[in-house]
């Protein structure tokens, strides 16, 4: 970009046009890397719509609160999913479910069925971890969830299916047989028409039980049956895995292992490999009690190129605080270096975590639109009284080359407005970003003042966000990681069943 300073002129001569050229370089040089602020007017800011809130009191849900959303889109329809009245031990009341078919500008929300008896006739006494699918070869959305229960063993992932695009849900269906425990599960859909796995769909979820073993299914029938869960084929570990699609069928799943890392299958399902390293993980603990953590957010553009993003202190003196950093992959075996996204200077106090990434896919590698929400602190040394939390989201219309300036999309929530869980003060383990029609959107859970001690934490989307090509640039080509230093991984305590063994609590390293 170039920019004219106002009070300079230069007359036409060699020497004048050589000086002005040379002044414009370096002023380009300096918006590519110059740090910039999330500080920002009320007005400036794109408007946030409410899409859901929580209307239960039974116990022991903390109401009214909603967290830890998915989206996901086709055409012009979006559908979310999400907790509501979250339970300190585990999951929510009831899963909700908000629904828009023209591109954000209404919705229509409710609660899934047959699934939790704080919603009234369902099986199990919480449910957690929704995520959203869209098979397109059998026109039928998907909801997946884990199903939780105090008393017996229960499915180790559950999905409900909408065939009315999003609208009215059926009962869930089992995803694998009754287990003691599982978390972390996700799903994806094969949707592309010319892969030889058209109409395929997988679940992954893991196995605390077995140390946090991962374990996938498969259905070819638009989620009425599974497949016999399967492992890697060296019976791996991880949590966090992220199952996407590319267009030529094989499913990549970025998952957190003791690295970030990534397994694939090439058969439709049949077998997976054993997982391949992207990058070591190098995290900063945020501060203040909050729930959150480096698991991995993915999305794969339109020609196949994968994106891992995750929270990672590498580039930060001491690891005093985190980054949003990506790695990319064209098959999910060999990934890129790891880049840091430059929302702010090295040099800025300002703590990046949750993020979620959307890639538009009808644009792809060099010209890919990027598009990342995520939650952030101005200031990384807080405590739970002091923290400001804030909602930030940052967009790359070039394929990561150059990013946007970041745009701040809610007021300062303080962290005493967050319900608690068995992991921390909660807004979800991930939020989402996905692109309608060229436009990016996103979901993640907004809280404002308690009333007494009910909460008011609520699912918003905002309205008006862009993927600009023109304006300031950012880059952080020039930045080197610093050392190989992380805080303490915490144990994650898992949403139902055993703690995963103490291998998620890797001590600070300076190898």
């Amino acid at each position: 970009m170039n920019r004219i300073l106002s009070g300079c002129r230069f007359r036409n001569t060699a020497s004048g046009k050589t000086f002005y050229a040379l002044m414009l370089t370096a002023l380009g040089a300096m918006l590519l890397h110059a740090p910039f602020s999330h500080a920002q007017d009320a007005a400036s800011r794109p408007t946030l719509t409410q899409i859901s809130s929580d209307p239960f009191t039974i116990g022991p849900g903390q109401h009214a609160t909603q967290v830890e959303p998915h989206m996901l889109a086709n055409g012009s329809t979006l559908v979310a999913a999400f907790q509501t009245g979250r339970i300190v031990n585990g999951g929510g009341t009831a899963i909700g479910w908000a629904t828009s078919t023209d591109s954000g500008a209404s919705w229509s929300h409710g609660f899934l069925p047959g699934l939790t008896t704080g919603n009234g006739g369902g099986l199990y006494d919480a449910a957690s971890d929704p995520a959203v699918a869209f098979d397109a070869k059998h026109g039928v959305w998907i909801i997946a969830t884990l199903p939780i229960s105090n008393t017996k063993e229960t499915p180790a992932v559950v999905v409900n299916r909408s065939s009315d695009g999003g609208f009215t849900w059926d009962n869930p269906v089992s995803v694998g047989p009754n287990v003691a425990s599982s978390d972390k599960n996700w799903i994806a859909c094969d949707s592309n028409s010319g892969s030889p796995f058209y109409g395929n769909c997988y679940v992954e979820w893991d196995n605390p039980n077995t140390g946090d073993g991962i374990l996938m299914s498969t259905s070819s029938d638009g989620g009425l049956t599974w497949s016999a869960a399967v492992g890697t084929t060296n019976r791996s570990t991880g949590i966090g895995g992220q199952p996407l699609v590319q267009p030529n069928g094989t499913v990549v799943v970025p998952i957190e292992t003791n690295s970030m890392s990534s397994f694939t299958s090439t058969d439709g399902g049949k077998t997976w490999s054993k997982p391949v390293t992207i990058s070591s993980i190098q995290s900063h603990g945020d501060a203040g009690g909050i729930r959150s953590g480096p698991l991995p957010s993915a999305a794969v553009d339109g020609a196949g190129t994968v994106w891992v993003v995750w929270e990672d202190c590498r580039f930060r003196s001491k690891c005093s605080t985190n980054d949003l950093v990506y790695s990319t992959s064209s098959d999910g075996v060999t990934w890129s270096k790891v880049s840091r996204i430059p929302i702010d200077a090295i040099t800025s106090t300002v703590d990046h975590f949750i993020p979620g990434i959307g890639i538009d896919p009808a644009t792809s590698g060099a010209t890919a639109h990027v598009a990342i929400h995520y939650y952030f602190y101005p200031k990384t040394s807080c405590t739970q009284s002091t923290c400001q939390l804030f909602v930030g989201y940052v967009s790359s219309h070039n394929g990561g080359t150059t990013w946007n300036a970041a745009v701040r999309l809610t007021g300062a929530m303080q962290l005493t407005w967050l319900p608690n869980s068995q992991n921390g003060l909660m807004v979800g383990d991930y939020i989402a970003t996905v692109f309608n029609n060229g436009v990016p959107h996103g979901v993640f859970a907004v809280a404002a003042a308690k009333s007494g001690s009910t909460f008011n934490e609520a699912m918003n989307t905002a309205q008006g966000l862009k993927v600009p090509e023109t304006g300031p640039q950012f880059s952080s080509a020039g930045d080197k990681p610093l050392h190989k230093l992380s805080d303490v991984i915490e144990k994650e305590r898992p949403e139902k069943g055993v703690v995963p063994p103490s291998k998620r609590a890797a001590k600070r390293s300076s190898k």
